[in-house]
């Protein structure tokens, strides 16, 4: 297992429901990029905006915007994700609507996951399917649990668990760090900031929270506030209000000593999820 995992984070504004403009700005964003990484996080439904118009906006995943990514991950040899309006390809009249994170890597293969929950506050829940597993990647031995935005608030879905009771020896946490992609309101910003740091604690994981800025088409006001946490909860990055383009290096052996100085997730519940699948991506 390699010690170090590099992950960028784009926080950026978005232009409202303009797949083109917003794909040409993440380009130019990524393609700047000097600092070797391996992974470049860009927000929840990148392209568009926190937009209810799947209808008019939805892509399927031979769409422009998933070969978009397809091409920047492998000219730039890195893994890309953030998420998109998809709709499924099946011939479902109508067809269904995913908020999907999609997890691609250079050399073209990749994973998603479908948002667990829909935002009903918004409307999200009327005009998008919710999703039912969850997708753990692994790259160089890191595993890597990805989420999206209001997820944040349900800690039992993002919750370490094991296929063995949490008191047998042979419990090991599931995985190393939670990546939270989002469109998350200045309103509520307080509870983004802690909620990023109350995963990492009862985790023990690092937990990375890439949100956007600035205003969208129903003038809802974002200031970021993209977050990068330890195990212990310490905050190691947080950019708030402005463009940001930042690379951090995980260290798998801090990782290491807090879970075994403080072995508190042998001491956690044991519980399964009852409709919950879990995907793995290919190794990376």
């Amino acid at each position: 297992m390699d010690q170090t995992l590099r992950i960028t984070t784009i926080q950026s504004h978005l232009i409202w429901e303009d797949k083109a403009a917003n794909l040409a700005m993440f380009e130019k964003k990524i393609m700047g990029i000097r600092e070797k990484t391996e992974i470049v996080v860009l927000p929840e439904m990148f392209s568009t905006g926190f937009s209810m118009e799947p209808q008019r906006l939805a892509e399927t995943m031979d769409g422009p915007s998933v070969q978009w990514m397809r091409r920047i991950a492998s000219e730039k040899k890195i893994i890309l994700t953030g998420s998109l309006i998809i709709a499924d390809d099946t011939g479902d009249t109508p067809p269904r609507y995913y908020n999907r994170l999609i997890w691609m890597l250079p050399n073209g293969q990749y994973g998603f996951y479908d948002k667990r929950h829909r935002f009903a506050y918004a409307g999200e829940d009327k005009m998008f399917t919710s999703g039912n597993k969850r997708l753990i990647a692994s790259v160089k031995g890191w595993k890597i649990n990805l989420l999206i935005c209001y997820d944040l608030r349900f800690p039992v879905w993002a919750r370490q668990s094991t296929l063995s009771s949490a008191s047998s020896n042979g419990a090991c946490p599931e995985y190393d760090v939670l990546i939270y992609v989002a469109n998350w309101p200045d309103k509520r910003s307080h509870a983004w900031r802690t909620l990023l740091q109350a995963r990492a604690i009862e985790n023990q994981c690092y937990t990375v929270g890439v949100n956007r800025i600035g205003s969208d088409g129903n003038q809802i006001q974002y200031i970021g506030d993209t977050m990068v946490v330890d195990p212990l909860g310490e905050v190691l990055y947080q950019k708030k209000e402005e463009d940001h383009v930042n690379t951090i290096t995980l260290d798998k052996a801090h990782l290491n000593t807090i879970r075994e100085r403080f072995p508190f997730w042998r001491d956690a519940d044991y519980f399964q999820v009852l409709n919950e699948d879990l995907d793995e991506t290919p190794e990376s």
